[in-house]
């Protein structure tokens, strides 16, 4: 066997573990929780409610309801892709400061979340998430927003009700798209058993859209956040934070500008 016939075996070889690596792991790649334990006391600056939802197959997820009286409306919002709501709880207090009530819910398995995870229970869950919001405000006062992997799920739930606006972080324009961005020799439309299409999404959206999206972001790449943009632009805004990466578009004095023109000045 010739060495150049050696060597191509080799890289085959390689290819197809590295592949099979991707889709065995891709769990662990596309969710990093951190639980919590039952008995774990929240702390935060503004007064909230801590709430045990029960999912269609007992799934428990666990929910932060901060409360404001003569709030301007409810923002029911779902995080990233790393960490609980011992962190991610803080994120509600600037909202709850420009006079917003705020919904905030773990994912299954992060925090004191529990339950197996697939896109179908993940994507039904937020409907219930979204049920409970109801019980809270009227839906006509209700703002969806999703940050990063959140955006998964606010932009279905957008596609299937009737929020007041619809509010997205760093958003991707599908897994498949961000996936083959990362692996681009790879064939990623059949590795993922997670395709969250944003883009179908939005595209059955009749509520604002509002994106915002750090032109450096290293996650998810601007151009995701774009494209996803262009699929709807005419009920869409694009917010590019200049400088700004994955996680630090709240540092950004501009950030802060255009999400009071969204929420308050409009």
């Amino acid at each position: 066997m010739s060495a150049l016939r050696i060597l191509a075996i080799a890289l085959l070889c390689i290819y197809v573990l590295i592949g099979l690596a991707i889709y065995l792991l891709q769990e662990s790649l596309i969710f990093l929780p951190e639980s919590l334990p039952d008995n774990y006391e929240y702390s935060f600056n503004k007064d909230f409610e801590e709430h045990s939802l029960i999912m269609k197959d007992g799934a428990v997820i666990n929910a932060l309801y901060f409360k404001l009286q003569d709030s301007r409306g409810l923002i029911v919002y779902f995080h990233g892709n790393a960490g609980n709501l011992a962190r991610w709880g803080e994120v509600a207090e600037p909202f709850v400061d420009l006079g917003y009530e705020v919904l905030i819910s773990d994912y299954r398995g992060y925090g004191k979340s529990t339950g197996s995870r697939s896109e179908k229970k993940l994507l039904s869950d937020a409907e219930e998430i979204y049920n409970f919001a109801k019980k809270l405000e009227r839906e006509e006062r209700i703002v969806i927003f999703g940050r990063s992997l959140g955006s998964a799920f606010a932009s279905c739930l957008s596609s299937k009700n009737n929020p007041n606006k619809l509010i997205l972080e760093t958003p991707f324009y599908s897994l498949t798209d961000v996936a083959r961005k990362l692996f681009p020799i790879y064939p990623a439309a059949w590795l993922l058993n997670y395709r969250f299409e944003n883009h179908k999404y939005l595209r059955q959206t009749t509520a604002p859209i509002f994106i915002f999206h750090g032109n450096e972001d290293e996650i998810v790449p601007y151009e995701s956040g774009q494209k996803l943009y262009e699929a709807v632009e005419e009920q869409a805004t694009l917010f590019a934070i200049d400088g700004g990466h994955h996680n630090d578009l709240a540092a950004f004095d501009s950030y802060w500008e255009h999400m009071k023109s969204v929420l308050i000045d409009e």
